[in-house]
């Protein structure tokens, strides 16, 4: 049963967001990337308290992904991105993603915050970021 109102279309986008940022780090790391992007639309916090459906988490500015701006996020969604995604939408979690806002690939080791978010762990080139509980409760 889906976590958060989507439809097919949404499906496929949130599907190519999932590809274009996170496709050189396999499916898990695909995965936590539709983590972020569905707690995004959950959390009705801190940066995201307007987004409320995939497609004004996808294309949020500022404050959204650089994927958008990439000719490769504009290419049909495959098979395995609408099933991925689909996972991701009926609640599966990864951590460290698990309730994570934010990620980033840094040059280097992750920070410990990242705009004053807790680093919640590392898989391959993402560093993941969360809330505290009590500053975005839904997404917990």
């Amino acid at each position: 049963m889906a976590v958060i109102k989507t439809n097919s279309e949404e499906a496929r986008l949130l599907g190519r967001l999932m590809r274009a940022e996170a496709e050189g780090e396999g499916e898990q790391g695909m995965l936590m990337v539709g983590n972020v992007g569905v707690n995004r639309v959950l959390g009705d916090c801190l940066d995201f308290p307007s987004i409320r459906t995939i497609t004004q988490m996808v294309y949020q500015s500022p404050g959204g992904f650089e994927a958008t701006q990439k000719g490769y996020f504009y290419q049909k969604a495959r098979e395995r991105d609408v099933r991925l995604a689909t996972r991701v939408i009926n609640g599966e979690r990864i951590w460290p993603a698990s309730n994570a806002l934010w990620f980033f690939r840094p040059e280097g080791a992750c920070p410990s915050t990242w705009y004053n978010q807790q680093n919640t762990g590392r898989f391959k080139s993402h560093c993941f970021f969360s809330p505290t509980a009590g500053d975005c409760p839904t997404v917990y």
